[in-house]
């Protein structure tokens, strides 16, 4: 079966639903329809290279160069990332920007088919979809860009190119750095397994390591001379897991040991874990943190060793603006839902069976906008910290079948063929369809922003990294 089938151009550039479209959102889509061919290879080229955070050298650089050739003006390295940068076009206001995001997750290569084999055994693969991410965003900046340029819109535009989202959360140094102080509105998408405009909020999150140290000996000839440092951290984790039991259900916390000594015989001197915190508002969040701090300090008195506990980062929940939502709501109707071949659908089908999901294959119906859940369930990203400087929009896009397990094979193998692309070109559609909305009604750029004041209310944004430079050459 050819899963790579060509799709037709014509389903990507005339929106379905037979809706008036006004001029400049045609020159969106005819823009789209332009640079797709393109798009669509610089998506396979970082989807090949899957780089993961702070080493996506090459994928930066095909982002950052596609935008420096259509016109934009790109500064490279900012925040003290080397593979985070800034492209502008455009002067004067309303200054309107979009996400860009290209790391991948370790482990997961895999090839683009639907049954799990890797691509390269161990290597990494973009099991979220960010290949995508950050080419369908320079897609609909490009394609504002050129209504400024031809004198139909005024404005600027902004695509920033965001690293290390899976990991260290390189958006919180640029956001530190004041990098969307002149923005008026941000907008974002992320794949999914939903099209959808994405009112919904996410956990924050705040991860720490912990490292306990102690006193080598032999574990049989003089076991009374050490201090077990893996003593400490079993401790440890027995007392988070105890603590489950007392914590709030929308509260998540997990870790990973990654030393807990070395060999059999030698009671460990060493000892470390990474912990990480979550809840639905960093106000529930922050308590539930220190006090998993606390237990560290516990675990040392007990094994009689010492310990030192690290801010790796942590970031805040997105703060949701439904009024940025309608409007991201109107263009997916009016784009209408994707439409797929029999053999994307096939594939569809084959990545459920394999997952143990039903075989109900592809869905991108358009939804309804949702009520925003007052505790939403789900993940954690680095939009949040964006989303409590600038007003935010979020919209999800179909990239992979229905319940397809995020952060897997499955994802990869969808991303790196026809469903991922057209979920890609649909996400750029939208977001630039969007983008025009805003840079055409001021009033409804301050209606976003009104709303965007009064959720934030008195809260004071705090950054949560450790003094000094981004972790680069940490992972």
């Amino acid at each position: 079966m050819k899963y790579f089938a060509l799709f037709v151009l014509s389903l990507f550039v005339i929106p379905v639903t037979g809706q008036k479209v006004s001029g400049n959102k045609k020159a969106i889509l005819s823009s789209i329809e332009k640079h797709q061919d393109r798009l669509v290879q610089i998506s396979d080229s970082i989807w090949a290279l899957a780089e993961t955070a702070f080493e996506e050298t090459g994928s930066s650089k095909i982002l950052a160069d596609y935008a420096e050739a259509n016109g934009f003006k790109v500064e490279r390295g900012v925040a003290g990332m080397p593979t985070a940068f800034v492209a502008t076009y455009g002067s004067g206001k309303p200054v309107i920007s979009v996400l860009g995001e290209f790391d991948a997750l370790p482990g997961i290569s895999q090839k683009a088919q639907p049954t799990k084999s890797p691509l390269e055994e161990g290597a990494a693969g973009h099991g979220c979809g960010h290949n995508l991410f950050g080419t369908a965003s320079l897609g609909a900046a490009i394609a504002v860009k050129e209504l400024i340029a031809s004198g139909k819109i005024k404005g600027t535009v902004k695509f920033f190119g965001t690293p290390a989202e899976e990991k260290f959360f390189g958006k919180i140094w640029m956001v530190k750095e004041g990098l969307w102080d002149d923005v008026d509105v941000n907008l974002s998408w992320h794949p999914s397994a939903d099209t959808e405009a994405d009112v919904q909020s996410t956990l924050a999150l705040i991860d720490f390591k912990v490292e306990f140290f102690g006193q080598a000996a032999h574990a049989s000839a003089d076991p009374w001379n050490g201090r077990s440092a893996s003593d400490a951290l079993e401790l440890y984790t027995t007392g988070i897991n105890y603590y489950r039991e007392h914590i709030k259900p929308t509260v998540r916390i997990h870790y990973h040991i990654q030393d807990g000594g070395q060999v059999v015989n030698v009671v460990p001197d060493y000892a470390r874990l990474w912990v990480r915190v979550r809840d639905t508002k960093r106000s529930g969040m922050m308590p539930v943190y220190e006090r998993v701090r606390a237990m560290a300090e516990g675990a040392a008195i007990m094994a009689n060793v010492d310990y030192k506990i690290s801010l790796i980062s942590g970031i805040y929940e997105v703060l949701v603006n439904r009024a940025g939502g309608e409007v991201m709501q109107k263009n997916l109707e009016l784009l209408g839902p994707i439409t797929y071949t029999d053999e994307e659908m096939a594939f569809g089908r084959k990545i459920q069976e394999e997952t143990g999901k039903p075989q109900v294959g592809m869905v991108s119906d358009i939804p309804p906008l949702k009520e925003t859940k007052e505790n939403p369930g789900g993940g954690s990203t680095d939009v949040g910290d964006v989303s409590w400087n600038v007003p935010n929009i979020n919209l999800g896009v179909t990239v992979a079948p229905k319940d397809t397990p995020w952060h897997s094979w499955a994802v990869v193998a969808c991303g790196g063929m026809s469903i991922g692309h057209k979920g890609m070109l649909q996400a750029a559609k939208a977001l630039g369809m969007t983008m025009a909305d805003l840079f055409e009604n001021p009033k409804l750029v301050e209606k976003i922003k009104a709303e965007y004041r009064d959720r934030k209310g008195d809260e004071v944004y705090e950054p949560m990294i450790p003094e000094g430079p981004p972790p680069i050459g940490n992972n």
